[in-house]
């Protein structure tokens, strides 16, 4: 990284090089060196915050041999404190260090809270909402990107354990369905958001990680939970939103991989739509491959990664979901596979004529 000498050294070389005056704001530059400086790739970020989780098990492991946990109201003091604390401090420094603890204290806060209101509150759907309401104003007070990622997973978390604790599994596909579309729309106005210049491109990035994050967990969620009765109706409304939601980002990559052509369009949209119809029968299948394709269209490698471990693991587990007959999965599986060689294919001989041109 370039410290503040090396800055002024290329300005100043900038400035000799050149006919006329140049006007630049010095600082401005320096902050956004400082900046750049101290960002951190997602992947350093999830092991920091492992880190600070391993710690907080171990602070709150001291708590239980302090005896604390036999206090119900020493709990609920001390959860509503460790939240309460970790917002100041993340509002008052952005370090990563800084960020680790900040979001340990705040979990640790949830697992404290949650805890000592359970005997104080026996309804688990009040407990879901205090959360989500402690979960959205700690949102609208910080957007740091860890914090506010923890923050919108919770409450996510917390929409689907209403939806469980109120015997409404059907409705987790419509939650899905919905989930789609969100995430369709961010991806597909990712520009737009992010010259906002407010709390929503502030909170673009987390955003959209939790939101991925999120839509796949649940999928995992239904597939664990291995529903016994649910709405063919819902599933059917899932799998139908999440394949017209691919369809439109396939339409808007046409223009990605320069593809003019009427005929050649018409052929690939009826192509991508005749492979997905069999994956109605499994939304989690359709959903990861939506992923995957607009976390491609984006540039989006996270999201990419994600979408297709998460393919894989739909796969597997759809292959021995005994709810279907193996003709059934044998026609999901080979026109899931049809569509990515396809995809593959094609947008391979479209970047390889990119690099020759």
């Amino acid at each position: 990284m370039r410290n503040k000498e090396n800055i002024e050294e290329i300005l100043s070389h900038l400035q000799k090089k050149s006919s006329k005056e140049l006007l630049y704001e010095k600082e401005n530059i320096f902050k956004a060196y400082q900046r750049k400086e101290d960002h951190q790739s997602l992947a350093v970020k999830i092991l920091s915050v492992f880190g600070g989780l391993m710690s907080g098990c171990a602070f709150v492991g001291f708590l239980f041999l302090a005896e604390l946990f036999e206090s119900t109201q020493g709990l609920i003091i001390f959860g509503v404190l460790c939240i309460a604390s970790s917002i100041l401090l993340n509002k008052a420094t952005e370090k990563i260090i800084i960020d680790t603890m900040s979001v340990t204290f705040y979990l640790i806060g949830f697992v404290l809270l949650g805890i000592g209101l359970t005997d104080s509150i026996p309804d688990e759907n009040t407990l879901c909402v205090i959360f989500m309401l402690i979960a959205l104003c700690s949102l609208l007070i910080v957007q740091n990107y860890i914090f506010a990622f923890v923050s919108i997973l919770m409450f996510n978390g917390c929409i689907v354990a209403l939806l469980i604790f109120n015997d409404l599994t059907s409705w987790m596909y419509i939650y899905t369905a919905l989930v789609a579309v969100f995430i369709t729309f961010l991806f597909l106005n990712e520009a737009k958001m992010i010259n906002l210049k407010n709390i929503i491109s502030k909170l673009y990035e987390p955003l959209r990680s939790a939101f991925v994050f999120a839509f796949l967990a649940t999928f995992i969620c239904i597939n664990e939970a291995n529903l016994s009765s649910f709405s063919y109706a819902y599933f059917i409304i899932s799998s139908a939103v999440i394949i017209l939601a691919i369809l439109l980002v396939v339409f808007r990559l046409f223009k990605i991989l320069n593809i003019t052509t009427t005929p050649h369009k018409t052929l690939t949209f009826v192509a991508t739509a005749v492979l997905l119809v069999p994956t109605a029968y499994s939304p989690a299948i359709s959903g990861a491959i939506l992923i995957i394709l607009l976390s491609f269209m984006v540039n989006y490698k996270t999201g990419f990664g994600l979408g297709i471990i998460a393919f894989i693991y739909f796969i597997s587990m759809f292959y021995y979901n005994l709810q279907f007959t193996l003709l059934t999965k044998s026609i999901i599986l080979f026109s899931s596979g049809i569509l990515f060689l396809a995809i593959y294919s094609f947008t391979r001989k479209k970047l390889s004529s990119n690099e020759k041109v």
